[in-house]
């Protein structure tokens, strides 16, 4: 009898059912998560990711469906992973995204997943990248993220895909505050939606405007401003065909891009896994929470208090317990 195959192999022969269990790991941050992660990586790096970010009520959901269109007429396969707000009630996502995208739900070469932020700031799941990396080793040709749409804060997208589309609309009566540095400094393309509304060219303008105090060298991308209408699908052929244009632009830098995203993933991780030592091996929630008391009693300062919890990991012998083996070394 032939040996069933593992989860990373279904995953690279594109299973879809297999691709949805690895991403349900990864979110749940089962223990199996980071060997399915291990097992796919060698596999993976092919996939141009492309960020769609702006802030809430831009049409985010329906422009990304109308680019998968588009780029489905042009062979490509795709993988759209939408970030979108946490249910109060059961901590998943809340599948807006994935509703609005139901035309493409019976395409084999289409897999939509809608992933809860969780609580994790910056408009992504802090699952994401992972999330992506599935896909990628899935042998998906293309990789849209959209964000849940927090704002200005959304900058977390630059760190995670190739390209990062801002969609803005017209007609929010703050145009000013829409392009404040944050959002303008991450976009390589801006597209204004639902542009048949009032006040679209006055957005383009400011854009232009803002675009305008910063100073491009010869030959650097300058990102260039799209009108579209997600809802008739005007202007996406032109989005799609400007962020063809990007990717061979931008083609000898993409290295240089990525190993800043891996850098930033690393540094995301050792993070997140740092705090997760701290408090399953070195301090009880109890402990935690009375250095938190004191630190608002002013009995230690919060330096101070970082410096204790940093010696008690240094300190040899520290932690040495293995999650989920029940061995600790002394």
């Amino acid at each position: 009898m032939t040996q069933s195959l593992s989860l990373a192999e279904r995953v690279r022969a594109g299973d879809a059912r297999a691709m949805a269990r690895a991403i349900s790991l990864i979110e749940d941050e089962a223990e199996s998560a980071a060997a399915v992660v291990r097992d796919i990586f060698p596999h993976t790096g092919r996939t141009y990711l492309i960020g769609i970010t702006g802030p809430p009520g831009a049409g985010k959901s329906t422009l990304v469906d109308r680019l998968v269109t588009e780029t489905r007429r042009a062979s490509e396969t795709v993988g759209v992973i939408a970030v979108d707000p946490t249910s109060p009630y059961t901590g998943g996502a809340v599948l807006g995204d994935r509703l609005r995208m139901q035309a493409h739900a019976q395409d084999p070469d289409v897999f939509i997943r809608s992933m809860a932020t969780r609580g994790h700031m910056g408009g992504l799941a802090r699952a994401t990248s992972d999330a992506a990396l599935v896909l990628d080793a899935s042998g998906k040709s293309l990789v849209i993220i959209e964000t849940v749409g927090v704002g200005q804060d959304e900058v977390d997208i630059v760190r995670t895909a190739d390209i990062s589309v801002v969609v803005l609309v017209p007609g929010t009566g703050d145009d000013v505050q829409a392009l404040k540095a944050g959002i303008m400094e991450i976009a390589d393309i801006f597209v204004v939606n639902k542009s048949d509304r009032e006040g679209a060219d006055r957005m383009v303008t400011s854009i232009e405007s803002n675009l305008a105090l910063q100073h491009f060298a010869d030959g650097e991308w300058r990102p260039p401003i799209l009108k579209t209408e997600a809802t008739t699908g005007h202007g996406v052929p032109e989005l799609w065909a400007t962020i063809k244009a990007f990717r061979a632009h931008s083609e000898g830098t993409r290295a240089r891009r990525l190993k800043a995203r891996n850098e930033f993933r690393l540094r995301d991780l050792l993070t997140h896994r740092f705090m997760e030592h701290v408090e399953k091996h070195l301090m009880s929630p109890s402990e935690f929470e009375a250095l938190v008391d004191r630190i608002a009693k002013r009995d230690v300062d919060p330096y101070t208090a970082a410096s204790d919890i940093l010696s008690k990991v240094l300190k040899p012998g520290a932690g040495s317990r293995e999650p989920g083996t029940g061995n600790t070394q002394k």
